[in-house]
């Protein structure tokens, strides 16, 4: 005898069918879902998977097609699809990194182009078209679900999160008002380099206007050697993240010579009680997060959380206490590289000043937005200006310190100086037309 008890079969049988459901899951979604190559022509002079040469709505359509009923902002010409307004085109895919190349023209005047992905991640940033020329853009996106190993075993959503574009399987990209598209390809990626970023609102991608995260901006930065795949989420802490799962859906996607970009702090200082603050909960779970990446051959970086627009008398005070110092200390101990964003964005906000500074979060009165019928004053959440000065901080660190990083960096991109940071006035990118008056959780 072995000794089992018929509890304990019982157990191993259902750890038994539960691995083979997990396979078989897994099975059936890779022979359902095998994607190839899809191309789309706005024009019927190429070759192409999918002829578009009218308004198809994806609501009709379910596989691909025009999103937010604006089919009626496109007029088609033997050029391909010009945009009248901001414009949106989904198609139905599975979970995967996918490489997009779009081909642009403009037959008559010299276009601008810009293009963001998924919930507002930026891809194309005011690209010039000249007149009487076309032009193929290639970047990479990360398209991600709540199914953790392709079973039914998901990561946790808030309420909010459901059905945003990060989250409702399909790809989606939005185009700017007057670009003309010719041609879009989509294909599988089947090495690339994955970027992950844990962290709060200050990270995540946000939805909609005018609320904005550093995480949506740095795909901007990133070339096509590397993904940016954003699980952070409005709210969370180091154990409210790996509470819903989220830590666990990174470490089953995590492939050897990926990165975790790691920032916390703004609601992990709200946990009180006993075991808990920098030097407890928050260090511990630290050191989790970064022994179970490198467990899987990644690779941690941290980042201190970025500071909270608070000035008194004209002095930028601090507000997270000992957590920054915390988390420095962690860096050190376990030889994990660090970007101190803490100290990047009190020298950001203080060359600033207590006024301009307001011009970087969502600060605006009352009926700037659709529906906006309060004065918006918040002094955590970026607007997309702020959200991309804090992007811009994070990759000149990353090339200042000479981290490993910076082989996914884009070539060119200007040199920056969070004690010189950008102003307001010359910030020129198009805002995207979904907009939502309520501020995202955490503070």
């Amino acid at each position: 005898m072995l000794g089992f008890s018929a509890n304990n079969i019982l157990a191993l049988n259902f750890q038994y069918f539960r691995m083979m459901y997990r396979y078989l899951s897994i099975l059936l979604l890779l022979t359902t879902f095998s994607v190839k190559s899809q191309t789309f022509s706005f024009t019927t002079k190429n070759k192409a998977d999918h002829h578009i040469t009218s308004g198809v709505s994806y609501i009709d359509n379910q596989k691909f097609g025009f999103d937010f009923q604006t089919e009626k902002d496109i007029l088609f010409s033997e050029n391909g699809a010009t945009t009248t307004a901001p414009t949106y085109f989904s198609v139905n895919l599975p979970e995967d990194n996918y490489q997009i190349s779009i081909t642009f023209c403009a037959p008559e005047k010299t276009s601008e182009v810009t293009v963001k992905a998924e919930s507002r991640r930026l891809m194309i940033d005011q690209l010039q078209i000249p007149a009487g020329t076309k032009e193929t853009v290639t970047f990479n996106v990360h398209l991600h679900y709540t199914e953790i190993d392709g079973a039914n075993y998901k990561m946790e959503l808030k309420s909010r999160e459901v059905g945003i574009l990060n989250w409702d399987n399909k790809l989606t990209l939005e185009f700017s008002e007057g670009v003309t598209i010719e041609h879009i390809n989509i294909q599988p990626l089947n090495r690339v380099t994955t970027l992950f970023l844990a962290g709060d609102s200050t990270v995540t991608d946000q939805d909609l206007e005018p609320w904005a995260s550093w995480g949506q901006f740095f795909t901007n930065y990133i070339n096509n050697k590397a993904v940016v795949g954003n699980y952070a989420s409005s709210g969370a802490s180091l154990p409210s993240f790996k509470g819903q799962k989220r830590l666990e859906k990174i470490l089953s996607e995590l492939k050897k010579g990926d990165y975790v970009l790691i920032e916390f702090g703004h609601n992990d200082e709200k946990i009180k009680g006993e075991g808990n603050g920098a030097y407890g909960l928050y260090t511990n779970l630290l050191k989790e997060y970064i022994t179970k990446v490198r467990a899987k051959g990644g690779n941690p970086v941290l980042l201190t959380p970025t500071q909270r627009r608070f000035f008194e008398n004209g002095k930028l005070k601090p507000t997270h206490g000992d957590f920054p110092n915390a988390m420095r200390k962690v860096a050190k101990e376990l030889n994990v590289q660090l970007i101190d964003l803490t100290k990047l964005t009190t020298d950001m906000y203080e060359s600033w000043g207590d006024e301009n500074s307001r011009n970087a979060f969502v600060q605006y009165p009352a009926n700037t937005f659709p529906g906006q019928t309060e004065k918006l004053e918040d002094n955590t959440h970026f607007n997309t200006f702020g959200a991309n000065e804090i992007a811009l901080a994070i990759v000149q660190e990353i090339k200042n310190q000479h981290l490993e990083l910076v082989q996914f960096l884009k070539p060119n991109i200007p040199n920056y100086n969070p004690k010189k940071p950008n102003q307001i006035a010359d910030w020129t990118l198009p805002m995207s037309p979904r907009f939502e008056s309520e501020k995202p959780y955490g503070n």
